[in-house]
């Protein structure tokens, strides 16, 4: 009734209101003197509708100021439900954030300019922990023992290999890798070297001097020639260094395993439903650009 009434006391004739809201005149007519006898008062001077009481003056005013509060409400309802608008929270490990993210979010915010992307690079236990905590929309990380409170999707697979200097003795050598030739050299430990459970690699990993936790100053390390470390092919090419090689592994141990995961309780909202089908399209694409 009061979005039939604004329509015609803005126009001033019952046609065109009635036209403006695909009703008939006869329609927009009823409701009027519906809304007339609810109130006990005329809303217009006149039968030609273009002149309006005090009454109708001020049922215009309240009546504009509720349609725009309900208008308002039912854009964002809708743009929240089509993911036009929104936050989504997402963190990923460096490798992933810094190769896939940017192809997903380019294309997501050219087709949800609206939708606001946060994004964070951290490691897989962090990540783990600060969705169980309702922190995070999505992660994308290792989820080893996840336990039951994270959803987890295969995302990627990702293989490790020895990184090392370019001019390094066993880049040069162009023979086979072995797990003798690699325990002749410094080795810098790492979190994500300790996922190698080949026998004979626990010891050279073991005996380690050197542990360094930023895949950055890792990476420092191995260019100022203080040791070899091993780490997924993803994280050298998030590096884009000529000066570092990668090597495959002796035995060719299980690749690393990258999920897409969620909190199992937490709902996903409609625009972290649509980015999370973008990140699976980008990798689907990017995925044989890191085979072998």
């Amino acid at each position: 009734m009061l979005r039939c009434f604004a329509a015609v006391a803005r126009s001033g004739k019952l046609s065109e209101a009635a036209h403006q809201l695909g009703r008939t005149p006869s329609a927009v007519s009823m409701m009027l003197k519906q809304l007339e006898d609810h109130l006990g008062e005329p809303l217009f001077k006149t039968d030609r509708k273009n002149r309006l009481t005090a009454l109708g003056s001020f049922v215009l005013e309240q009546a504009e100021r509720e349609l725009y509060q309900f208008d308002s409400t039912v854009h964002a309802i809708e743009s929240f439900a089509n993911a036009r608008h929104g936050r989504v929270r997402v963190a990923a490990v460096p490798s992933v954030a810094s190769t896939v993210m940017p192809r997903a979010i380019a294309r997501f915010i050219n087709d949800f300019p609206g939708v606001q992307i946060e994004l964070r690079d951290m490691d897989s236990a962090t990540i783990l922990h600060e969705l169980s905590r309702g922190r995070l929309d999505i992660g994308i990380a290792s989820a080893g023992l996840s336990g039951g409170v994270l959803h987890r999707q295969n995302l990627l697979s990702d293989r490790f290999g020895l990184i090392c200097p370019s001019e390094h003795p066993l880049v040069k050598s162009g023979q086979t890798l072995t797990w003798e030739a690699i325990s002749r050299h410094r080795f810098i430990a790492n979190e994500l070297s300790r996922l190698i459970t080949a026998e004979a690699f626990r010891d050279i990993h073991s005996e380690a001097l050197l542990s360094v936790h930023n895949i950055t100053s890792l990476l420092a390390m191995v260019r100022a020639d203080l040791g070899v470390t091993v780490l997924p092919e993803m994280t050298l090419r998030m590096a884009e260094s000529s000066d570092l090689a990668f090597l495959p592994l002796p035995d060719s141990p299980p690749d690393r395993q990258i999920h897409l995961l969620r909190k199992l309780d937490l709902p996903s909202s409609p625009a972290a439903r649509e980015f999370e089908k973008q990140i699976f399209a980008t990798v689907a694409e990017i995925q044989p650009e890191n085979q072998p």
